[in-house]
Parts: structure tokens; sequence; C-alpha cells
């Protein structure tokens, strides 16, 4: 049975972008929205406390998704505490291709560590993470802060690094007031095959990325074209189908973030972010936003 310390511990955990265009369940970017989780143990019980996005229909018992995680973790650390306190004030949008499940699952293994003595290696989190969001790509980035690249070894276990990255690199998000898509939706509306081709132009594309983000940004509206994924995702997202044609047209390196409904530009300086803004549609908000290279932390 773990120890567990006393007094509250809190924990940030940035939004997230995946995919990044071609790079498909790899390449991860932290954004500079957050949610902070705080946490207690307690001699019984559970009570969970909501402020921000998803307050109104997020689960406060054990089935939401921080506590799901706290107690996973605690799990693998030898065992539960007695009771339980957690508040969440969440300013990440839900269900809108930014991570917040992979922000929830991060906060939960990061607080549940925080309060256990002994804690769990980064690796063990990014395991666990991994297994409870089915792919790396969102949760390396809010683990580690920055631009990521994550993979599955020949044995099965996710792998993550952190990328070096170009230092004007900033992003701005485009969010639908009203449209939301689940992750598993948006992986239904894929084929099942794709050609030879396509796959060879991703790829080529994806290495590219790599050099865009960490060097040369000139380079990016180039390397974030997408042929893998995102023709048959927007295909059943008009609204952010034409959020991105617009910024493409106009020379932005758009994409979707993750599988939408939120659209993604990659700028290399302020003007830059300000023109992005500008092409805002309606129904779209548009906000600027640094790239967080400290991913989840322990206030």
């Amino acid at each position: 049975m773990p120890s567990f310390r006393g007094g509250v511990a809190q924990v940030r955990v940035p939004a997230t972008s995946a995919n990044l265009g071609p790079g498909f369940d790899s390449l991860g970017l932290a954004l500079g929205l957050h949610d902070v989780v705080a946490v207690r143990v307690t001699d019984s019980g559970l009570t969970v406390d909501l402020a921000g996005e998803g307050a109104d229909t997020l689960r406060r018992d054990k089935r939401n998704l921080v506590v799901v995680a706290m107690r996973e973790t605690f799990a693998l650390l030898g065992g539960q505490p007695r009771g339980l306190e957690v508040v969440c004030a969440n300013r990440i949008p839900q269900s809108r291709g930014l991570g917040s499940s992979a922000a929830a699952i991060v906060a939960g293994i990061c607080a549940a560590r925080a309060v256990t003595l002994g804690g769990m290696p980064d690796e063990d989190a990014l395991r666990l993470a991994t297994a409870m969001e089915g792919h790396p790509d969102n949760v390396a980035a809010a683990l580690l802060g920055g631009a990521t690249a994550a993979w599955v070894d020949e044995a099965g276990q996710p792998k993550a690094v952190r990328l070096d990255r170009h230092e004007a690199l900033q992003a701005v998000v485009f969010v639908p007031g009203s449209s939301k898509q689940s992750t598993r939706t948006a992986r239904a509306l894929l084929p099942d095959e794709v050609p030879y081709g396509v796959a060879a132009r991703t790829a080529s594309r994806s290495a590219l990325l790599v050099h865009a983000l960490r060097r040369d940004p000139s380079l990016l509206a180039a390397a974030t074209a997408d042929e893998l994924h995102q023709p048959a995702r927007l295909a059943a997202q008009p609204r952010t189908a034409r959020q991105l044609d617009a910024l493409r047209d106009a020379g932005v390196a758009a994409m979707l973030s993750g599988s939408g409904p939120s659209v993604l530009a990659l700028v290399a300086s302020t003007a830059e972010a300000e023109r992005a803004a500008a092409q805002a549609q309606r129904g779209m908000t548009a906000t600027v936003l640094p790239i967080d290279d400290a991913g989840a932390t322990q206030l």
C-alpha cells in the first residue's frame, strides 16, 4: 500500500493538437491553454467539483475521467486512498479536437503521482495514458510539452520524444461555437485502405514537417498538406472545411486540429498570427496561442 502526501496537490496540463496534418497518430503540439486540477487525499468518500468548460456536462462521480485516471494510477502504485477531493478548472474546450480527454487523463495521472510518495516514472505515465486514450500523440504532447513525436515500438509499448522547434512558432486555433466531434466517430470515417501514392506522399510530408517545425517555418504550408485522414473527416464537417480552405487559400499552414472540428494554423510571427485570425469564418472563434513548452506541471 503506498503512502500519500498531505495537503493539496495542483497540476496544470496543456491543450494539444495532434497529427499536424500528415503526422497521423504520431506528431503532437502542446498549446498555451490549460486545465488545472487540484487534489487532496481525505479520510473517506469522493467529491468532484468542476468549473469552466464542461462544468454542466462532465460527470461529478467516480466515472469522471480525471478520477478514472487517478484510480488507474493508484492501482499501479499499489493501492487506493480512502478518500479524494478533486477540483477541476477547465479551459480546454470539450470534444473540439484540442485534446480535452488527453488533458483529463494526464491530469489524473500526474495528480495521483503528486500525492503518492514515490511517484511514477514518465515512461509509465505515458504507457498508462496511451492505454486509456488509445493512441499516444495527444498524451505525449500533454506530458512532455512542445512539439512531440510518438510511436509504438516492436513490443507494443508507446514511446515519445520532444522535438526542437523554431522559437518564433505560434498557433492560431479556430474553434466552432457549437459543433463537436468525438474521436471515435471521426475514426469511423477513415477508409480501411489508402493508395500507395497517398502513403508515400504522407511519409515525405511528415519528414518535411519535422524539419519545418524545427528550422524553416516557411515550409509549413507545404509540409502540413494531408491526403491520408483529413479529406474523409472534412467531408463530414463542412464548416471546418470552409475554414481550412480559406486559410490555405491565403497561404496559411492550416490543418485539422486532431480529428476536428477545430482548425489549427501554425505561423512564425505576431503579424502572421493576426492575418490568420482575420480569416475566421462565420461561427468560428480565432484565438492566438503560444506553444506550451512545459507540458504537465505540478504547481
